[in-house]
Formats: structure tokens, C-alpha cells, sequence
């Protein structure tokens, strides 16, 4: 929790409960032990900033009416130790509080001194954390989903680590199974084709019809020629994939970096096959007691774990696509020893996560460490219509031809906008607007706003920031600066909220509503010609203001400029 907004609940908490006793040693309550209440900030700011149930859940405990127990603690409490200045009784007995001026002078001069820092907390603990995302196969171009995926993860990593994981993101390849050998195939095809024609050599049904797989074999045949033309296919194949998987995933980490998501490390699943470990938990849930034979293939006994029987290796001795995931989830939490992994994937693993888990339950681990992110389906969106596009076909938008189009700026805050549950309509137009109507433009001339402000202040009047006194800062009294100064004091909440949750939306959420009321308060309050003290106090709220937007926008790797 935020520094003062926790200290501020803790003063309440304890200033409630001890109301309540003191009105048990007037005999105006009776006695007994008062029952857990809440405190929340209401919906409607006029009822305070902070509201509490403590009359409401105490009725059947001390046998009275709510307002009743209402008034006896208004009646008792003292707030002069604290963060509030006053109590209010609403409906049939809510306690609504309201803060005093101190608490708002104490969360300017807070963020005024944490800085670059603010918003951080300790919340996490420093548990190790494996955010795993995108993970694309290495056989072709990623595209836009993983453009979502990618903002999901990366962003969702800064947050854990903001509030106090130690945390690391990992690209899982796909470097070994089916999807490599579909690779190898159309690889084969194309090369087949430049020395034999297209008629000579069918292309696979199911390959892969890209134009990066023709500039592959090109490349390869310019390199070594038609010198395995006559070589058996499987030579063929292994050489061609060997050319051709590392240059795909050198093209993934720079793609990567273009996103501006760097990743700390590149985990393949050869590795897994090579070291065993694939064997090995397949050897495990055998000795677990978790499988049996059946037509001469092993099945997992999935429903004795939450999930359906699943076949863990075919009847031919070849592990199925499933082994090779719970071994490296096993990796991850067993072998490598994170307290908690977080795997951003599609929404059509929705029916794997459950097999998943209970392969890794049979094997004996605590499956609440590990979570699943399921995310929705993009729509690009121009002119108002839907773009169709076939992966398969080659033709679709490629995560580089999307940011040729689109700033990384807009494209990092737009697929960040809603929460990874819900569909997402990505539009090419709006991403390239500049003005209020895109959401990026509007927060990030919130900030520019400010630095123009500061300038301008600088350069007429000679005015620059500088701390307040609690009773200049006490002359913030408007709505306006009140609002303003209050979404500032919930930006480290909110980042713990968005760990809990991994939904980092959250954030992007919160950067807009910031933006919103700093616009608001900008309209309402001007600082150019205001009495000395209270001009200083409003120019103190800029500073901090752009303070937290910038570092809202630096944890969605998303560029705060000084002028627009």
C-alpha cells in the first residue's frame, strides 16, 4: 500500500476500535468484541475519502440498529493524531471519513522525495518470479497476437518487479517437434522447387506458405548450391533447419527489441530431450502411480487430477506435444526453483492449462505457484472494417509490418488497454492519430503539458518547482486539486492491485484517469498569476504530477516527452 494512504487506514482502523471501546466504558454500546469491518474509498467522492461497515457488521453482535452504533462511535472517536479531520454518518449507519490537509502535503512531499522511485514497494517479498510470454514458434514471423502477448508479459514483469518480485522473462522455443519438422518440410519444398519447378515438387498440405520460407531456401541454395539436391531428405531437412532456425530466432530477439522487450533468457526445448527431462517425468508419473498402458500407448490418469485422460507417449515410443511442457514446467519449479511462474498464453490453450496442472499436481507440485494467463484473440481493425489475414497463408501482418505502420508507443499502450480476457479491436487509424482521440497521445501530452508549463514559468516568471510548507500546501483546497492529488497518492496500490491480478491493464488504466484529472485540474486551476504561496503549491503538484506520469509510462516502456 501507498506510504500515507497505509498509515492513513492503519490511524483509522485503530481509531474506530477504539471509539467502540470507549463507548462500551459509557455503557452507550455494549460489551463484547466488535467483529471485522472494512475500510474502502467510496465510488462518490462526497462521501469521504475513506468509508467504513464497522456500524453496519457490529448490529447482530451488539443487538442494536446501525445508526444507533453509528453515533456512538462518531460520538467517541478522536482523529487528532491523524490523517483525518472528520466523521460523517450516511444512510442507515456507514462511517465516512475525510482526509485533512496534512495527508495531502505528506503524499506531494513523499512523491517529491521517492522520485524515479515511487510507486515501488516491498509487497512481493523478493519470491523469484518466471514470466514467461510470447514464446512464438521460431518457424516464421510473429504476428499480432503475439503483439498483445508481448505487451501483456513485458508489462505484467515490470509490475511484478515494481512491486517487489525478483523477476525474470523468458522466451520459450519451440526449437524441437512437429511445428520444426512442418518447418523442414516447406523448407525442403522450396529448395526442391528452385532446382526442379514447382510442378516437379508438390508443397506439403499443411506447410508453411510464407515468403520467408522462399528467401530461406533461396539463401541456402546460394550458400551450398544443388549439393543436396540428391542428398537423402533427411540430411536435407537437418541442414536446412540448421540454417534456417537460428537466423528465424535472431530475427525474433530483434524483432523483440524493436517492441522494446528484452528478455533474460531464451529457454529451448531441445535442451529438455537432450538432458532427459522429458523421459524423466514420464518416468516420474509412472512411478507416481499416474499413468497406465492402453493399446500400447502410456496415458496420464487425468481425471484422477481435474482433467481428461491424456496419451503421455503413442504407441511408436514418441512423447506427445504435452510432455515436453510439463517437463519444462517441472524445470521451472523444481529444477530451476521459482517460487511462481507466470505463463502468458492464447485462449486456445484453454484446454491444455487443465492437463497441465495435472501432470504437475501428479508430480507432487503445489500448482498455486504457477499461474496462466489466457488472452483473447486481436481484430485489426481500418476504415472501420475488419482486416483479414491467414498466417498460413502467408499473408498475415507480421509484428514488424504492424510497428512499420504503428509507433511502438501507440502499440505497446493500445494492446495494454483492456484486460487479457476480452477481445481486443486494434485500430490502425487511431494508433497514428495525434490528438486527445488516441489514449497514448492523451496521456503523453499530459506530461508534455506539464514540462511546457514549467518552462514557460521558468522563462516569464521565473517560477520553478520547489517544496512547500505543509500550510502552503494546505491552500490546495479545490475539487480539482484534491481529486488530482488523491489518484497520485493510490499509484503504488494500484500496481500492487495489477500483481495480485496480473492484469496490468491496470496501469494503463490508471494512466489515463491521471491524465484525465491532471487535464481537468489544469482547466480549473490556473498558477500565472495567483497569490505567491498558492501558485508555488499548484506548480509543486505539476512536478509531482509529471513524477508519476513519467513513471507510469517508463513501466509501460513508453516514452514521457517534454513537449508535443
Amino acid at each position: 500500500m501507498s506510504k500515507y494512504v497505509g498509515i492513513a487506514t492503519e490511524e483509522l482502523k485503530t481509531a474506530i476500535l477504539k471509539s467502540i471501546t470507549k463507548a462500551q466504558e459509557k455503557g452507550t454500546l455494549p460489551k463484547g468484541e466488535a467483529p471485522a469491518f472494512t475500510l474502502e474509498i467510496p465510488a462518490d467522492h462526497s462521501h469521504g475519502n475513506w468509508a467504513s461497515n464497522a456500524a453496519m457488521v457490529s448490529a447482530r453482535t451488539f443487538h442494536m440498529a446501525p445508526r444507533k452504533i453509528a453515533e456512538a462511535i462518531k460520538e467517541n472517536i478522536s482523529l487528532s493524531d491523524t490523517f483525518f479531520e472528520n466523521c460523517e454518518i450516511a444512510g442507515p449507519g456507514f462511517l465516512n471519513f475525510f482526509y485533512q490537509p496534512k495527508f495531502y502535503a505528506a503524499v506531494l512531499n513523499d512523491i517529491n522525495a521517492c522520485g524515479k522511485d515511487y510507486g515501488k514497494s516491498n509487497f512481493g517479498g523478493k519470491k523469484r518470479v518466471l514470466v514467461e510470454f510470447v514464446s512464438a514458434n521460431p518457424t516464421g514471423p510473429m504476428h499480432v497476437g503475439n503483439a498483445r502477448g508481448g505487451v501483456l508479459g513485458d508489462t505484467m514483469a515490470a509490475v511484478l518487479g515494481e512491486a517487489g518480485y525478483q523477476v525474470e522473462r523468458e522466451f520459450y522455443l519451440n526449437d524441437a517437434g512437429n511445428q520444426v519438422n512442418k518447418f523442414g518440410a516447406s523448407l525442403e519444398a522450396r529448395y526442391l522447387q528452385l532446382y526442379q519447378g514447382e510442378d516437379a515438387v508438390p508443397f506439403p498440405e499443411d506447410g508453411y506458405k510464407g515468403a520467408d520460407i522462399l528467401e530461406h531456401a533461396k539463401s541456402f541454395s546460394q550458400k551450398y548450391g544443388d549439393q543436396y539436391v540428391k542428398a537423402s531428405s533427411e540430411e536435407r531437412r537437418k541442414a536446412l533447419i540448421e540454417y534456417a532456425l537460428p537466423l528465424n530466432i535472431e530475427g525474433l530477439k530483434q524483432d523483440l527489441l524493436k517492441y522494446r522487450i528484452c528478455y533474460d533468457n531464451w529457454f529451448k526445448e531441445s535442451t529438455l530431450h537432450k538432458n532427459g527431462e522429458v523421459e524423466k517425468v514420464v518416468e516420474l508419473l509412472k512411478e507416481k502411480g499416474a499413468t497406465y498402458e492402453k493399446e500400447g500407448a502410456i496415458w496420464f490418469k487425468g481425471e484422477d487430477y481435474g482433467s481428461e485422460d491424456f496419451v503421455l507417449v503413442r504407441k511408436n515410443g514418441i512423447p506427445t506435444y504435452v510432455v515436453p511442457d510439463i517437463a519444462y514446467h517441472y524445470n521451472k519449479l523444481v529444477t530451476r526453483n521459482f517460487d511462481y511462474a507466470v505463463d502468458v498464453f492464447g485462449a486456445d490453450h484453454h484446454g491444455y492449462v487443465p492437463r497441465l496442472k495435472g501432470a504437475l499436481q501428479a508430480l507432487g507440485v503445489d500448482t498455486s505457484r504457477l499461474d496462466v494467463v489466457l488472452m483473447q484473440m486481436v481484430r485489426l481493425m481500418r476504415d472501420g472494417e475488419v482486416i483479414k489475414a491467414s498466417k498460413r497463408s502467408g499473408k498475415a501482418i507480421t509484428l514488424v509490418t504492424l510497428l512499420d505502420e504503428v509507433p511502438v508507443d501507440a502499440a505497446r499502450f493500445l494492446f495494454n488497454l483492456r484486460e487479457p480476457t476480452s477481445e481486443i479491436d486494434f485500430d490502425l487509424d487511431l494508433a497514428v492519430q495525434q490528438d486527445s482521440q488516441n489514449p497514448v497521445y492523451y496521456v503523453q501530452y499530459a506530461h508534455a503539458r506539464i514540462c511546457s508549463m514549467m518552462k514557460k514559468l521558468k522563462e516569464e516568471e521565473n517560477m520553478v518547482p520547489r517544496p512547500c510548507t505543509e500550510e502552503e500546501l494546505a491552500l490546495l483546497k479545490a475539487p480539482e486539486e484534491l481529486e488530482l492529488i488523491n489518484i497520485l497518492s493510490s499509484y503504488t496500490d494500484e500496481i500492487i492491485d495489477a500483481a495480485k491480478e496480473l492484469n496490468p491493464t491496470r496501469i494503463t488504466r490508471y494512466a489515463l484517469s491521471l491524465a484525465s484529472l491532471f487535464h481537468k485540474f489544469y482547466t480549473a486551476c490556473r498558477i500565472k498569476g495567483e497569490e505567491g504561496h498558492l501558485a508555488a503549491a499548484r506548480l509543486f503538484l505539476c512536478h509531482d504530477t509529471a513524477i508519476v506520469l513519467e513513471n507510469v509510462l517508463a513501466l509501460l516502456k513508453i516514452n514521457a516527452p517534454e513537449s508535443m
